[in-house]
Parts: C-alpha cells; sequence; structure tokens
C-alpha cells in the first residue's frame, strides 16, 4: 500500500485527477479512461490502476471537481428552461460512462462514507437549484406546484435514474413532458 503522505503519491494522485478533470471537459466522460489519463497525466497506466482501479471512480472523482451545469442559470419561461435542463440531463445518463458512475455513487453511497458525502453533495445541489427555480416560478405565478419544492428533484430526476439505470433505455420526450407536466399546473 502506498504512502498517503509521501509527496510523489500525492503529485501523482493530482496530476491523475487534473488531467482526468481536463478530458472531462474537453471531451466528456467517454475520454475518461486509464489509458487516456494516463498519457495527459505524464505517468504510467499502472500509477493510475494504483490509484483509481476502477475507471468510473475516477471519473466520479473528476466529476466532483467540475462544477456541476444542471439546473444553473435558468431562463423563462420556467416550464420551457425546465425540459431542456431534463433532456440535457437524460442525454447525459444515456452514456454507459454517466450511467456507470450514477449506478457506483449511488451503491458506493450505501457503504462508503466519502462516496456517501459525494452523493449527499450531488442531490443536494440539485435540490437546492431546482426548488428555488420552481420556488421563484409559483411566486411570478408560472405554476401551481402539485409537490413540494424541495421534492421536485426526486420526483423529476427519479423516473429518468430509473429508465437509464434500471431499464436502461433512454429517456424520450414523453416521459419529460410527463415529468414537468405532473410537477404542477403551468399557465401559458
Amino acid at each position: 500500500m502506498a504512502n498517503e503522505s509521501d509527496p510523489r503519491y500525492l503529485r501523482s494522485r493530482q496530476a491523475i485527477l487534473h488531467a482526468a478533470r481536463d478530458l472531462l471537459l474537453e471531451s466528456g466522460p467517454t475520454a475518461v479512461t486509464h489509458a487516456q489519463v494516463a498519457e495527459r497525466a505524464g505517468v504510467g497506466r499502472a500509477t493510475v490502476y494504483r490509484h483509481w482501479d476502477r475507471a468510473e471512480l475516477l471519473l466520479l472523482e473528476a466529476m466532483t471537481t467540475v462544477p456541476m451545469p444542471f439546473f444553473s442559470d435558468p431562463t423563462g419561461p420556467t416550464r420551457d428552461w425546465i425540459r431542456r435542463e431534463l433532456t440535457g440531463l437524460a442525454r447525459q445518463l444515456d452514456l454507459d460512462d454517466v450511467r456507470a458512475v450514477a449506478t457506483t455513487l449511488a451503491s458506493g453511497a450505501l457503504w462508503d462514507e466519502g462516496m456517501d458525502a459525494r452523493r449527499a453533495q450531488f442531490a443536494g445541489v440539485i435540490a437546492e437549484r431546482l426548488a428555488a427555480v420552481l420556488d421563484e416560478a409559483q411566486a411570478r405565478g408560472e405554476v401551481t406546484l402539485a409537490v413540494p419544492s424541495h421534492a421536485a428533484a426526486a420526483m423529476a430526476v427519479g423516473p429518468m435514474y430509473y429508465r437509464s439505470t434500471i431499464e436502461r433505455s433512454p429517456t424520450d420526450a414523453s416521459l419529460i413532458d410527463a415529468i414537468v407536466a405532473a410537477l404542477g399546473t403551468w399557465t401559458g
């Protein structure tokens, strides 16, 4: 086992994580492989495996260093914006690597405190952002919510996660429309 306080260990870990993050931002989740990360970080593939034995764990770690794009920067009308955001999230969940990360995060959180903290952070950001947008939309009279705003993320993302991970099928526009409609009664 490597000495985690050894400066060489820490430097190689940071270089790998930095390379994984850059690849993720430049080319998406499918680019975060042991081989590509090793080449970008200037380390051997065995070094990458020593730090992260599975590519989805490395991708998950890299994802935690990237600002979460979902449900940020809302635009009006809110219903159309939510539909676009859900469609973007659904397209990400269609990717095998993202699906693997999502299931790894969910299952790993059951036994690993660090993974559970990442899960809680991810879920909290999505829930807070969506709740804030829905509360503002309701205050403007755009929607009368059918559920408490803090429950909207579970109601919106849950069916897409199920479709992606359990059914292993893409989320289609009709499901997204049903999710948006179930959130409340929309005006206009």
